[in-house]
C-alpha cells in the first residue's frame, strides 16, 4: 500500500499523470515479492516507463479534468481553449508539408539503401571486410540532384504535421502543428508517444498544437509503431489511389455536362 501511493504521488506530481488504482496494483504485483526489496526510487521509475509504454485507456484514472470533451471534433464550435492539463497518446502522425508521391518516394530510397544528403543520394553498402577493418561501410555518392528534402527514415519534409490523439477514456482528435514543435516528426515520434495539452486552443473540432501548450512525455505503444510503420507505404499507395479514382470520376461528370450542353 506505502509503495503503491508513493509511486502514485510521485508520477502525478512529475508528468501530471493520475494513474489507475487497478492498474498501479497489477503492476505491483506483477514485480513479485521481491519488489520488497527494490528501492522505491528504481520501482518508480520502471512504473512511470510501464505507463508511458502504456495504452492510456488501460492506466489512467478517466477524471473529467484529464478528459477531451466528448463533442471536440464538433465543427460548428468556432474556438474554445481545453481547461488544465489533459494526457493523450498519438495514434497517427503526417506531413501534411510534403506530397503523398514525395513520402513515397522517400521510403522507396531507404527500401534501396539510399538517404539524402543536401541534393545528392547517397548509397550506402555493406561491407564486411571494410567494417572489419575501419568499423564503418563503404559509401558511394551519386551526383544526380534531387529535388526533394527526404532523409534516411523515408519522410520528405518536415511539416507541419497533423495528429490523431486519443484520451484516457478513448475519445480521439485530430491536432494540428500551428508551430514547429521540438521533436514532431515521422522519424522521432512514435506511435502511442505520450503528450500533455495544456490549455490548448481547439478551433472547429481540430486541436492548434503549438510548444506552449504541448509538453512530450516520451513512451511508445511497440506493437501499434511497429505496424503503423510496416503499412505506411502501402496506405500513402491507397490513398494516392483513391484521389486518382474522385478526379477521374470529377473528370467523367465535367465532360458529361459539357455533352449535354453540346446537345
Amino acid at each position: 500500500m506505502a509503495h503503491r501511493d508513493q509511486i502514485a504521488a510521485h508520477i502525478q506530481g512529475n508528468k501530471s499523470l493520475a494513474v489507475a488504482p487497478d492498474w498501479l496494483e497489477s503492476f505491483l504485483a506483477s514485480s513479485g515479492p521481491s519488489n520488497r526489496n527494490i528501492p522505491i526510487s528504481a520501482l518508480t521509475q520502471t512504473a512511470l516507463f510501464r505507463v508511458l509504454a502504456s495504452d492510456f485507456r488501460d492506466s489512467l484514472s478517466k477524471t473529467p479534468t484529464s478528459l477531451l470533451p466528448v463533442d471536440i471534433s464538433d465543427p460548428n464550435v468556432q474556438e474554445r481553449r481545453l481547461q488544465g492539463s489533459i494526457p493523450v497518446q498519438v495514434l497517427d502522425i503526417e506531413d501534411i508539408g510534403t506530397s503523398l508521391w514525395s513520402q513515397i518516394e522517400a521510403i522507396e530510397r531507404v527500401e534501396r539503401g539510399e538517404a539524402i544528403r543536401g541534393r545528392e543520394i547517397v548509397r550506402t553498402i555493406a561491407a564486411l571486410e571494410d567494417t572489419e577493418t575501419t568499423g564503418t561501410g563503404n559509401t558511394h555518392t551519386s551526383s544526380n540532384a534531387t529535388g526533394g528534402n527526404a532523409n534516411a527514415s523515408g519522410s520528405a519534409g518536415f511539416g507541419p504535421h497533423r495528429l490523431i490523439v486519443q484520451d484516457a477514456a478513448g475519445t480521439k482528435a485530430v491536432g494540428i502543428e500551428m508551430q514547429r514543435i521540438e521533436g514532431f516528426s515521422i522519424e522521432t515520434l512514435p506511435i502511442g508517444a505520450k503528450l500533455m495539452l495544456r490549455n490548448a486552443t481547439v478551433a472547429r473540432g481540430m486541436v492548434l498544437l503549438a510548444p506552449e501548450s504541448t509538453v512530450m512525455l516520451g513512451g511508445k505503444i511497440e506493437g501499434l509503431d511497429r505496424s503503423w510503420r510496416t503499412d505506411r507505404k502501402a496506405r500513402l499507395l491507397r490513398r494516392v489511389a483513391d484521389i486518382g479514382e474522385e478526379n477521374q470520376g470529377q473528370s467523367n461528370g465535367t465532360n458529361g455536362n459539357i455533352g449535354a450542353r453540346g446537345r
